[in-house]
């Protein structure tokens, strides 16, 4: 039998490279799937979603094989596969969706009902969504393929663009989605809480989307260097000045158009002492105190129903202290929930093709191999500037 390697969380904030079984056309639930298709993964990164299962924050079961952020090429096709073949080179959007059902047939893929016994929505290798095999791995099952997948019109070309593409599978449709949910356009004036790569990747589509000023906030002075070096203003919330005043100090007035949670659940307070403290209400506060009346609020940041590592029992159910009276006030919009990758993925890999976007030196992508992983999880986690991509066959690194 064919063998394979997957990043498996074994808890207490440490994942492990392990043997784990060579997928097959088989569903969580034991039913031969004819629809999927076997693929050998050729990019699969690190997401700030992982790590909140790997930092015991959600209900994550130790031996879960990791791995939502896929790119792979067609090992092997099912009977019922029709429009991809061995060899094709794919975007995997990390929604599992089956194309069936009614949300699916609307466009909100990040809600299908069909993949999911416990709830709308599934994902590849992640806590309560459906037990898809994550694809950490040299090998990964994807199902309903002719409807996931978004196959790269060209295999050439797309290897001399992987390092872009591979972010194709979440972080760049999802900071897009962000800040077109924020509404952010032309002129806009944007605010993006967060300078991890999914932050970075919301303030690449507020440009691209023609905001005027993107500013970047944050608490980790390395990520904030980096984004200035990529062309963004930003604040530093660690410092005792508000957000009002900071952003005041750059636009001459103290709110913007149109705002945007990169943060999530484990956002941290703001000012010297505040930053250091755990505070999961902090960031869509600031967000309803500094967006103009009648603005929106885009929230692709990760909030969850239980977090068993959260500083209150409101918390660990995931119920927060939210000004939400402010936001009435204000007549602000405010839109939440996973990303439909599908909605933007296509348009997405044309702007990296044709160079409208650069989004791999924008949110600092570092390849590392298979056995990286964790040194990768231990990095990402201690707030390096990096996007680190899983090179599992080497396949980046002759690219390159």
């Amino acid at each position: 039998m064919a063998e394979n390697r997957g990043v498996v969380y074994i808890g207490g904030g440490k994942v492990e490279v392990q043997s784990i079984p060579f997928p097959k056309l088989v569903s969580p639930r034991g039913k031969t799937i004819e629809h999927g298709v076997i693929l050998r993964v050729i990019s699969t990164n690190i997401c700030g979603s992982d790590q909140h299962m790997v930092r015991g924050r959600t209900t994550a079961p130790t031996g879960l094989v990791l791995g939502h952020e896929i790119t792979g090429e067609v090992l092997e096709a099912g009977r019922d596969v029709e429009t991809l073949k061995k060899g094709d080179i794919v975007s995997v959007p990390f929604n599992v969706a089956c194309g069936r059902c009614r949300t699916c047939k609307e466009q909100h893929t990040g809600v299908c009902e069909s993949v999911n016994p416990a709830r709308a929505g599934g994902a590849y290798g992640y806590v309560d969504m459906g037990g898809w095999i994550g694809g950490q791995a040299e090998y990964v099952m994807v199902p309903y393929a002719d409807f996931n997948l978004l196959k790269f019109p060209d295999r050439d070309r797309a290897m001399e663009k992987i390092n872009d593409l591979t972010c194709l599978s979440d972080i760049l449709p999802t900071g897009y989605h962000g800040a077109v949910t924020a509404g952010v356009g032309p002129g806009a004036t944007v605010y993006i809480a967060g300078a991890g790569p999914v932050g970075l990747a919301a303030a690449a589509s507020a440009r691209l989307l023609g905001a005027a000023v993107v500013i970047v906030g944050d608490v980790n002075p390395l990520r904030l260097a980096h984004a200035r070096s990529v062309g963004f203003e930003t604040v530093d919330l660690s410092r005792d000045a508000t957000l009002g005043e900071q952003i005041a100090q750059i636009l001459g007035t103290p709110e913007v158009d149109c705002a945007v949670d990169c943060v999530g659940f484990e956002a941290r307070g703001h000012g010297h002492a505040g930053a250091q403290a755990e505070a999961p209400a902090t960031v869509l506060n600031s967000l309803m105190e500094i967006t103009r009346a009648a603005g929106k609020i885009g929230i692709p940041g990760l909030y969850v129903t239980d977090d068993p590592g959260a500083i209150d029992a409101a918390a660990r159910r995931g119920a927060l202290s939210i000004r939400f009276g402010l936001g009435w006030a204000k007549s602000h919009s405010f839109h939440t929930g996973q990303t439909p990758v599908m909605k933007y993925n296509r348009q997405l890999m044309q702007a990296i093709l044709w160079d409208r976007i650069k989004v791999a030196d924008i949110v600092g992508v570092q390849v590392i191999s298979l056995d990286d992983a964790p040194s990768g999880y231990g990095e990402f986690d201690a707030g390096a500037p990096k996007k680190f991509v899983i090179d599992p066959h080497n396949l980046l690194k002759r690219a390159a």
